[in-house]
């Protein structure tokens, strides 16, 4: 009696073989033809994220850029809307001086309200915020306390520092990091 079951069997098995075979060659040669030992391997661009900044218009970020020497002006909230963060770029360490000034007291107004925040000063740590001298390119954050969540995203504050006043920043969620390129 001839036992049909082991040709087939035979004729399967030689199939898959062949089949995987072919298969690796291909995917062989077309990452062989890819990649190339020796030849540098073109740069990958970084994925960008659009971040929303808390200045409104290009006129209003030049302004602050010749007037007070700081870019990238970013108000947002932190530590579930506990804080209020406020952060900026210096681009002219000398205009922008009274920023980190120890001696001025800082605040954040809520245009809608009137609320005032100030920056919590913790007892070993001292002020959240920076005053060393500003350095070119440096950037810079101050955190005001919104201890009753009155300042939420999307509303509109200014930030007075002794003679510095931006109007009109408007508040990002926390769910907004800014990334540098």
């Amino acid at each position: 009696m001839i036992n049909w079951r082991q040709p087939y069997q035979t004729m399967l098995l030689a199939g898959l073989l062949a089949s995987s075979i072919s298969i690796s060659c291909a995917l062989g040669q077309a990452a062989e033809g890819k990649h190339k030992v020796g030849e540098s391997q073109p740069p990958v661009s970084p994925t960008l994220k659009v971040v929303p900044l808390s200045v409104l218009s290009q006129r209003q970020a030049e302004y602050y850029r010749r007037r007070w020497g700081i870019d990238d002006i970013v108000v947002r909230e932190t530590a579930s809307g506990s804080l209020i963060r406020f952060s900026f770029r210096v681009i002219d360490a000398d205009r922008a001086k009274i920023l980190n000034d120890k001696n001025v007291t800082p605040y954040l107004i809520d245009e809608k309200n009137g609320l005032a925040l100030q920056i919590p000063a913790l007892e070993q740590v001292g002020q959240l915020r920076q005053v060393a001298t500003p350095q070119n390119g440096r950037e810079y954050w101050m955190v005001f306390s919104n201890k009753g969540h009155q300042v939420k995203p999307g509303n509109h504050v200014t930030v007075m520092i002794g003679t510095f006043r931006a109007e009109g920043l408007v508040v990002a969620s926390q769910s907004t990091v800014p990334v540098n390129p």
